[in-house]
């Protein structure tokens, strides 16, 4: 079977706020992949196929973006509230507290760390991949006031503009066309960009947990500004950067080499 035709069982879970659109693929230990920024389940589309030889892999619309709907209207995120989603899903789908299995990428990196700083007893091993914590960095100031500064540019100008400035982080190349659903750009601009690139892991309260804990770069974006952030988290969890496939959303293209490396790592942690 071509690992894309792999069943797809669909659902949707209520949460404060929102109603959360997830994904279920394949059978064996749980694996939740958390994806960030303006992306939905759907780049994790070949990863999951792959992975769902030997997991029981889930995926997830972050509230406000594609099929995740809002109750009301468009309101700033919050890390803190992505995790609570994490974990009510985990929850429903993982019922009696077995640990899991959790990949993030991105802003649903940020998401992952918190969720393990919460509930360390439901994450049996963690795959961080290039997480946006600009506030990590010497000169954090520097970094989240380029990050107002693109803000501003979508107030003014719009999304054209204002991603044209964010290319910066990717060393000045526009962002890569990715599977989506439905486009969240405008939505990442205006309510995820701040409160995601703002956001500053526990690392003290995480360092206990580093064992389980993997950090994680993308071999193509190791020149790039959106790299920085993750050589600090390796080197205060104490743990070695390991080299993905690919730049910062490499699991998207290079689906079979990612997932082969990602699975092994996964494994390997305890």
């Amino acid at each position: 079977m071509d690992p894309l035709d792999r069943p797809v069982d669909v659902g949707a879970l209520a949460v404060p706020g929102a109603t959360l659109h997830y994904e279920v693929r394949g059978t064996g230990p749980p694996l939740l992949l958390l994806c960030g920024g303006n992306s939905d389940a759907a780049v994790f589309d070949g990863l999951a196929a792959v992975l769902a030889a030997d997991h029981r892999v889930v995926t997830v619309d972050p509230r406000g973006n594609s099929r995740s709907k809002l109750d009301g209207p468009p309101v700033d995120q919050s890390i803190e509230v992505h995790a609570d989603d994490a974990y009510r899903l985990l929850e429903r789908l993982s019922p009696g507290g077995a640990p899991v299995r959790v990949f993030g990428s991105c802003s649903g990196g940020l998401t992952a760390l918190e969720l393990t700083r919460r509930h360390p007893e439901r994450i049996a091993a963690l795959v961080v991949h290039e997480p946006p914590a600009f506030g990590l960095l010497p000169d954090a100031a520097e970094r989240l006031a380029f990050i107002e500064r693109v803000y501003e540019t979508y107030r003014r100008e719009g999304v054209g503009a204002a991603m044209a400035a964010f290319s910066a982080l990717f060393g000045g190349r526009p962002a890569p066309e990715l599977p989506e659903a439905h486009d969240n750009t405008a939505f990442f601009l205006a309510h995820m960009l701040r409160p995601s690139t703002g956001f500053v892991p526990d690392v003290a309260a995480l360092a206990p947990l580093a064992g389980r804990i993997a950090v994680a770069g993308g071999r193509d974006s190791r020149m790039q500004a959106v790299h920085r952030p993750v050589e600090v988290l390796a080197e205060r969890l104490g743990r070695r950067l390991l080299e993905f496939p690919g730049g910062h959303v490499g699991y998207a293209k290079w689906a079979e080499e990612f997932g082969g490396l990602l699975r092994g790592v996964l494994a390997g942690l305890r």
